[in-house]
């Protein structure tokens, strides 16, 4: 493979990583505007620990903060998101100079709605903290930015210092994780349990992993999550988690009950409300699908929750054939996600819209009409974030490309993907970027280029479609079983999905 200079910048972390040792987000608020505005001159020197959050001295004079602190970094690790942002807010009120609430404040929130000025207040008030919060907070606001390099030095200073504390090494196995190093993640995470087998997050990011990477190990993975289970008796996530792995191992009346038992434990637990719904798509009963995502759309407390439910029940137009209909459902929902300022919602939007136009051209239309959108900053996305879904859409260009045979189009877009990928030092954009060279690979027949390429892109359903059958072609039967397996633990009620698990597939023709 290509590999570029972040395989070599990610090998930098601590040597013990390499020995044998997930709901989703909330809307938050934001920082005012004159709390970011603060006289370089009132930055102090750095101060001794006057307390302590878990492990970490920081400078907080207020226990009452740290407390909060830990509180809220604990509802991060068990995805209660909102909560999170609400419990750091609440630590910076009690706390006004507190560094590391703000950046735990900007972390939690940076998933759906980025708070940039709290990153900012972290990074200005870290001056006068301790070295091990300004540590903590370094990781937690660079790997928001354009350029991920300060945020792996961070990871790598952080593991340094504290290589067996389980707070440090979860969040930045979670970090790893979706960043797509999944070997490194995963032994972290082992790392976790075997520290403190009661840290219940690590059983649920390993669950996840059981059935996401590698080779899928579904009791394993149900094993792991009916430990979580165990160890936060009385919290919907467990048993939220519990749904969608038992839907993606094809247990669809398991994933309902499991979906059922979390709103039983928070009536409110959204999310699980849309997993009724999501499973009940896969199932085929439509009409209980539209039931359970109107429900949700009752339960939503912000737009962006709104907006993906809204597109959810969307999608069921093309499960059901009518596509004109979904097509001219999802044009209306890119106008309200666009007015509402939403650009999350409106890339999931757009994106889908891309893939699910019938012809190829259009398709490349639309895909361009994206790049257009994202290619410069946006307010309410992160910057890694947006480089990534820069990446995603140059990926399917070049996949369209390739499957039109327009391969010196689909070389220019490679190139554009390589420059992101170098600059940004972001193993996302670098596996879309590989993957997209074996999409050219594929279109020029070299089945071997072709299948060592698409293999660096896991969590996309068509690049592993497209590897299933050039490991085919290549007479690789076992690995091309491998990678169907790989995608039978994706099922999802997606576009990709959709069009993945469709008998006919387009590297095929």
């Amino acid at each position: 493979m290509n590999r570029l200079v972040l395989k070599s910048v990610v090998l930098l972390l601590p040597a013990f990583l390499s020995a044998s040792t997930w709901a989703l987000p909330q809307q938050s608020a934001t920082v005012s505007d004159s709390a970011t505005k603060l006289p370089a001159e009132s930055a102090k020197p750095v101060s001794s620990a006057v307390g302590h959050v878990f492990a970490f001295p920081v400078a907080a004079k207020s226990a009452e903060a740290r407390k909060l602190l830990e509180l809220a970094i604990d509802q991060y690790e068990n995805h209660l998101l909102d909560q999170s942002v609400q419990t750091a807010q609440a630590a910076a009120a009690k706390d006004p100079q507190f560094a590391l609430a703000y950046a735990v404040w900007s972390y939690a929130a940076r998933r759906n709605t980025p708070n940039p000025e709290a990153a900012r207040k972290a990074e200005f008030l870290a001056a006068n903290a301790t070295a091990e919060e300004q540590m903590l907070v370094k990781f937690l606001t660079t790997v928001q930015k354009a350029d991920l390099l300060p945020a792996i030095t961070a990871m790598n200073d952080l593991l340094a210092r504290f290589p067996n504390d389980p707070h440090a090494l979860f969040l930045t196995s979670e970090w790893l994780y979706y960043q797509q190093d999944y070997d490194r993640s995963v032994r972290m995470l082992e790392q976790i349990v075997k520290l403190d087998p009661n840290f219940a997050p690590a059983f649920n990011m390993l669950g996840y992993a059981k059935v996401e990477t590698g080779t899928p190990d579904p009791a394993k993975a149900i094993a792991y999550l009916t430990r979580y289970a165990e160890l936060e008796p009385g919290q919907p996530n467990p048993e939220d988690s519990l749904g969608e792995i038992s839907r993606y191992a094809s247990d669809d009346q398991g994933s309902l009950l499991h979906y059922a038992a979390a709103l039983k434990l928070d009536p409110k637990y959204t999310y699980s409300q849309i997993g009724l719904a999501d499973t009940s798509a896969l199932m085929g009963d439509f009409p209980r699908a539209r039931s359970e995502y109107r429900k949700a759309m009752a339960m939503a407390t912000n737009n962006a929750d709104r907006l993906h439910i809204q597109f959810q029940e969307a999608l069921l137009f093309f499960w059901e054939g009518n596509a004109a209909q979904g097509l001219h459902t999802l044009t209306d929902l890119e106008r309200q996600a666009h007015a509402a300022h939403e650009p999350y919602a409106e890339f999931e939007i757009q994106e889908a819209h891309a893939l699910l136009l019938a012809i190829p051209q259009e398709q490349l239309q639309k895909l361009r009409e994206i790049e257009l959108a994202f290619s410069a900053p946006l307010d309410g996305m992160s910057e890694s974030d947006r480089n990534a879904n820069l990446a995603f859409t140059w990926r399917d260009e070049v996949r369209v490309l390739a499957q039109l045979n327009q391969l010196d189009a689909a070389q220019q877009t490679l190139q554009q993907l390589e420059r992101l990928a170098a600059t940004s030092r972001d193993l996302i954009v670098e596996n879309s970027y590989e993957s997209a060279r074996g999409y050219v690979f594929f279109a020029q027949k070299d089945f071997a280029s072709a299948a060592d390429e698409l293999s660096a892109d896991p969590r996309s359903p068509l690049t592993l479609k497209w590897l299933a059958v050039a490991r085919q072609n290549m007479g690789d039967l076992k690995n091309a079983e491998a990678a169907k397996l790989r995608l039978k633990f994706l099922r999802a009620p997606t576009a990709e999905w959709f069009l993945a698990s469709r008998q006919e597939s387009a590297a095929a023709n």
